[in-house]
């Protein structure tokens, strides 16, 4: 099947979308910044105290002290860029397992659009020699994470994501089916960016909000031989700190 090139072809009139680098900021949800909260005074206790009452009893703690909106299985937190890679997921899925990833295109280069590009079958498989080596490629992220933070969600947390491909983890094979995938921008074996951990810590919080998560995994954990991110450059004690859950939760690393 030909796919259309990002430079030559507009987005598919027929979604009445455009792509969402083209977006007008004003359609765009921008996370609003999350002040530090007040470690001294009664106002801090009194804010603790009513945290901890609201705290709904969930198998992943929540912990977050901003307010997440849902619209549907989309996340305010997120910048939406709609993807047509995605499915229904299984009748009887329980969406228990985050699956990170770790993506740049071409590898090493940050900050570009090409990965929305990716995701949105608008990526022009000529604009650099590594494209030519994934041509053809229809797969999405229900989120990415950029170098900065930003974070960007292209596929409903209620459908399946097109992320995983054969995979197998706690006891089941076919992860897309039952499970969430972030991909962090970055590259296997370099570091991640303080700012990413930061989001990241976010929103896991706000999907056990929302979802029975109890498993977290890297692409390289859930399809292990053929998959190797994020990689050694991917701090897992500093996100389990951050996020304050379970070892089991985590793989053995």
């Amino acid at each position: 099947m030909t796919r259309p090139r990002a430079q030559a072809s507009p987005w598919p009139a027929t979604l009445g979308l455009k792509p969402c680098w083209l977006a007008s900021t004003a359609a765009c949800t921008f996370p609003a910044t999350r002040p530090l909260p007040d470690s001294t005074g009664a106002f801090t206790a009194a804010l603790s105290t009513a945290r901890q009452r609201t705290t709904p009893d969930l198998r992943a703690p929540s912990v977050t002290t901003t307010p997440t909106n849902w619209q549907g299985g989309w996340c305010d937190m997120a910048k939406p860029c709609h993807s047509p890679n995605f499915g229904a997921r299984p009748e009887t899925a329980l969406i228990d397992l985050l699956v990170l990833h770790s993506i740049s295109l071409p590898p090493g280069h940050y900050g570009g659009h090409e990965v929305h590009d990716l995701f949105t079958n608008q990526l022009d498989w000529d604009a650099h020699p590594y494209f030519q080596s994934i041509r053809g490629l229809q797969v999405s992220s229900h989120f990415l994470i950029q170098r900065t933070g930003q974070m960007w969600q292209f596929v409903s947390c209620d459908d399946r994501a097109w992320h995983a491909g054969p995979s197998h983890y706690r006891g089941r094979s076919n992860c897309n089916d039952d499970s969430i995938g972030i991909e962090l921008e970055g590259l296997e074996g370099d570091r991640f960016e303080p700012a990413q951990y930061q989001s990241l810590t976010n929103l896991c919080h706000a999907l056990a909000a929302r979802y029975p998560i109890a498993h977290i995994a890297g692409h390289e954990h859930i399809a292990p031989g053929r998959k190797k991110d994020p990689g050694p450059g991917f701090d897992w004690s500093r996100l389990q700190s951050s996020v304050v859950w379970p070892p089991q939760y985590f793989p053995e690393c």
